[in-house]
C-alpha cells in the first residue's frame, strides 16, 4: 500500500488535508502523479510544477512543499504540503 498525506497550511495552521491511497503494481513515480492529479481535484488547484529545489527535497526527504512558484495561478493559502507515510 502506498499512501500520501496532503496538506495545505496558511499562517502556520493547517487548513485542510487528505490522505490518497493507492494499492496498484505501479512505479512508485506513477504512484505520486496520481495523487497528486487526485489532491488537486479535491482541493480544486492548478497542478504544481515540480521545480528542481522541490525535486530535490522530495527525493530527499520523502516530503515536499509546494509554494507560490509552483503554481501558475495564484494560491490563497502559504504553502501545499505532501508526504509520502507508507510505501510497499
Amino acid at each position: 500500500m502506498f499512501r500520501l498525506w496532503a496538506k495545505v497550511f496558511k499562517d502556520n495552521r493547517m487548513l485542510k488535508d487528505t490522505v490518497i491511497c493507492d494499492d496498484s503494481a505501479d512505479t512508485r513515480t506513477h504512484k505520486v502523479f496520481r495523487a497528486i492529479d487526485e489532491i488537486c481535484y479535491q482541493f480544486d488547484l492548478g497542478k504544481p510544477i515540480w521545480l528542481d529545489a522541490t525535486i530535490a527535497e522530495f527525493k530527499k526527504h520523502d516530503k515536499a512543499r509546494f509554494r507560490q512558484d509552483n503554481f501558475i495561478e495564484a494560491i490563497d493559502f502559504d504553502y501545499l504540503e505532501i508526504h509520502v507515510i507508507e510505501e510497499d
